[in-house]
C-alpha cells in the first residue's frame, strides 16, 4: 500500500492537458480506525499512512504544501493511532492537527527554526517507524495460504480463531509471545473439534462424547467417518502431528518463531483439508 492510496480521483484541472485532481479518502481512513481492512492487513496499511502524516506535518512546519486540512489530519492521526495499538506499536503524538502541532512547536521553543520543527517530528515518527518496518518485514514469513480458492473455511468460530491466529503470530517476538501462539494453534483446533464432530453422526454405540479438547479422538473420528477406508491413515496421521506441534509449542519455554510458525501452518493447512473433506471435494 502507498501513501497515493489514501487519496482518490476527483477530476481533472481545468486548460488543456490538466492535470488529474486527488481528494483525501476520509472514508478510508475513518474505516481503518474502526478495524483492519477488508483487503490490507494492518501492517501494510500502518507505515504509508504514518509516512503521509509526517510528511504533511513536516510541510506545514516548514516549506509549506500540505495536502490535508485540520479536519483531514485529525483523522487521519485517529486512525494512525488506532492501527499502532492494534499493531501493538507505542505511538501518541502530543497534538491532533496542524493547529495544535504549531502550538506544541511553539511550547518547545521552535517558533523560530525549521530545524527544531523536523528534530521534533522525527523524534515522534521514527522510533513507531523502526517499529513497524520491523513487523513488515517480519510478515514476510508470513503464515501459509491454503491452496482453496476460497479466503475463509466459511465456519465462524475456525475462521475467528485463524484471524486472531494470523494476528498474534504478525507481532509476536519474544519466547513468550511464541509459546502463546501455540496456545492460539490449539485454540484453532479446538474450533475444529467443536464444528467437525457431530454426536448423531461420529458418536458409537456405547460410546460417551469426548470433550471438545479431545481434539485427536473427535478430529479424528471426523476423518473416518468422512474418508473411510486404509486411505484416510495419512491424513489422520497429519491431524494428529498438527494436535501435538500445536500442544509441544504451548507448553515450550524456548519457542522460536520457526516452531510456533510450523505449528501455526500446520493448523491453519489442517482446516482447511477438514473443510476439503467436509465438502467432498
Amino acid at each position: 500500500m502507498l501513501t497515493s492510496d489514501y487519496f482518490i480521483a476527483d477530476g481533472f484541472g481545468s486548460g488543456f492537458g490538466g492535470t488529474q485532481q486527488t481528494r483525501f479518502n476520509q472514508k478510508l481512513v475513518v474505516a481503518l480506525r474502526r478495524g483492519p481492512l477488508s483487503d490490507r492487513p494492518d501492517i501494510e496499511a500502518a507505515i504509508p499512512l504514518l509516512d503521509l502524516v509526517h510528511d504533511e506535518l513536516l510541510a506545514f512546519g516548514t516549506r509549506g504544501g500540505e495536502q490535508l486540512d485540520d479536519s483531514e489530519l485529525e483523522a487521519a492521526l485517529f486512525a494512525l493511532r488506532a492501527v499502532t495499538q492494534r499493531l501493538g506499536v507505542d505511538f501518541e503524538p502530543p497534538f491532533r492537527n496542524f493547529t495544535t502541532f504549531k502550538t506544541y512547536w511553539i511550547r518547545n521553543d521552535a517558533s523560530g527554526s525549521w530545524h527544531a520543527r523536523r528534530i521534533i517530528l522525527s523524534d515522534l515518527f521514527e522510533p513507531a517507524r523502526v517499529k513497524l518496518v520491523a513487523l513488515e518485514e517480519r510478515s514476510l514469513d508470513a503464515l501459509a495460504d491454503p491452496i482453496s480458492p476460497r479466503p475463509l473455511t466459511g465456519w465462524p468460530r475456525v475462521d475467528e480463531e485463524i484471524r486472531e491466529l494470523r494476528r498474534r503470530f504478525q507481532t509476536a517476538t519474544t519466547p513468550q509471545d511464541y509459546r502463546a501462539i501455540g496456545a492460539h494453534c490449539v485454540g484453532v483446533l479446538e474450533a475444529l473439534s467443536r464444528t467437525v464432530y457431530e454426536p448423531a453422526r461420529h458418536l458409537r454405540d456405547g460410546e460417551t462424547e469426548p470433550p471438545i479438547d479431545k481434539t485427536k479422538i473427535r478430529i479424528g473420528r471426523f476423518i473416518d467417518d468422512s474418508a473411510p477406508g486404509p486411505g484416510n491413515a495419512e491424513v489422520r496421521g497429519l491431524a494428529n502431528k498438527a494436535v501435538e506441534l500445536s500442544h509441544h509449542v504451548k507448553h515450550s519455554s524456548t519457542a522460536t518463531r520457526r516452531s510456533a510458525g510450523i505449528a501455526a501452518d500446520a493448523a491453519i493447512l489442517l482446516a482447511n483439508i477438514l473443510r476439503r473433506l467436509a465438502e467432498g471435494t
